[in-house]
C-alpha cells in the first residue's frame, strides 16, 4: 500500500487538478475544467492512506453509491490510471438518451435482478434517476450511463 505522502505526490503530479484542504486533515482535488457538475476527482484523501477517486463514468471499478472508488490499496500504476481516466471522463460531455423507440422522450422503466430486487429508472428533466422504492439509488446525465450502471449491477429491463 502506498503511503499518504506517496499518494499525495502522485496526485499532485497531475497539473489539471487543484488542491483543496478540507476538515480532519483530508484533501480534495478538483478538476475545474470538468464539463459536468462534478468537479471533484480525488475525495477525502486522508493521512491514514484512505481516499476516493470519482469513477462513475468508468467501467471495471467497484464504486460506492456516489460513483467513487476507494484507493486505499491501489498501486502507483492503478492510482495514476484511475485518476487519468477520471479526468478524461469529466472532459467529455455525455450524450443524452437518443430519442427512438427504445428510449422514449420520458423514460420510466422497471429493472429486476436475479434475487427479485426491483429498481425504477426514471427520466426527470435532464437526469436519469434510479430509485429503490422511494429512495434515490443513483443519478446519471444520460440514459446510456444509467443503463450501463443497471447492467453492471446485474439488473435486466422488464
Amino acid at each position: 500500500m502506498l503511503t499518504f505522502e506517496e499518494k499525495l505526490a502522485i496526485i499532485e503530479s497531475f497539473p489539471q487538478l487543484t488542491r483543496n484542504d478540507v476538515s480532519l486533515k483530508r484533501i480534495n482535488f478538483h478538476y475545474e475544467e470538468s464539463l459536468h457538475d462534478k468537479k471533484t476527482v480525488v475525495y477525502h484523501l486522508h493521512p491514514n492512506g484512505n481516499g476516493f477517486v470519482f469513477a462513475a463514468f468508468l467501467k471495471g471499478y467497484q464504486k460506492d453509491d456516489k460513483g467513487y472508488v476507494n484507493i486505499r490499496d491501489f498501486s502507483e500504476d492503478q492510482l495514476r490510471t484511475v485518476i487519468e481516466a477520471s479526468i478524461n471522463s469529466l472532459s467529455v460531455k455525455r450524450e443524452l438518451a437518443p430519442q427512438n423507440a427504445s428510449t422514449p422522450e420520458q423514460v420510466e422503466e422497471t429493472w429486476i435482478d436475479k434475487k427479485g430486487n426491483t429498481l425504477l429508472l426514471q427520466q426527470e428533466d435532464a437526469l436519469f434517476n434510479v430509485y429503490h422504492g422511494m429512495n434515490l439509488e443513483a443519478s446519471f446525465e444520460s440514459y446510456v450511463e444509467a443503463e450501463q450502471y443497471l447492467l453492471d449491477e446485474e439488473f435486466t429491463r422488464q
